[in-house]
């Protein structure tokens, strides 16, 4: 039997049509993800457009730019806890705690247990329709404003 009459196996299949690959999933959404948020040289994320989100969106946003933190090298992790979430976007407990609720009841972030804590992350195959929601969004608001 050659190699072209050989059968795939569901692995092989899994391998070649399933599987996404995490850094071109970033690279893909690299421009529109660069019109919403920076990366500080110490991993953190800056979202830029603060004042045209909602708390939800800030954080979906924080947490796509851990992931590109993660892939340059500069975060050794992508997931967050409520701490540097609450510190870095000046959101209060009392409003963080509902919207992460929120967030994973929706399956657009995922826990991640570390002992007594939790920390959160969003999954690589949420990045690019996030993105493109916040995009829209902005695009009709900043239509209305025109």
């Amino acid at each position: 039997m050659t190699d072209e009459q050989k059968p795939i196996t569901l692995k092989e299949k899994i391998l070649t049509e399933m599987t996404s690959d995490y850094a071109s999933a970033l690279d893909k959404n690299f421009e529109l993800a660069k019109k919403f948020i920076r990366i500080t040289p110490e991993g953190l994320v800056e979202v830029l457009i603060k004042d045209k989100t909602s708390g939800k969106e800030q954080i979906l946003l924080y947490l796509i730019g851990k992931l590109y933190a993660k892939e340059a090298g500069i975060s050794s992790a992508e997931e967050v806890d409520n701490g540097e979430i609450m510190k870095e976007l000046g959101i209060p407990r009392g409003s963080i705690l509902p919207w992460l609720k929120s967030l994973k009841e929706e399956n657009r972030i995922r826990p991640i247990r570390r002992g007594k804590n939790v920390n959160h992350a969003i999954s690589i195959n949420m990045v690019e329709k996030i993105l493109n929601e916040i995009d829209a969004k902005i695009a009709k608001k900043d239509t209305r404003h025109k």
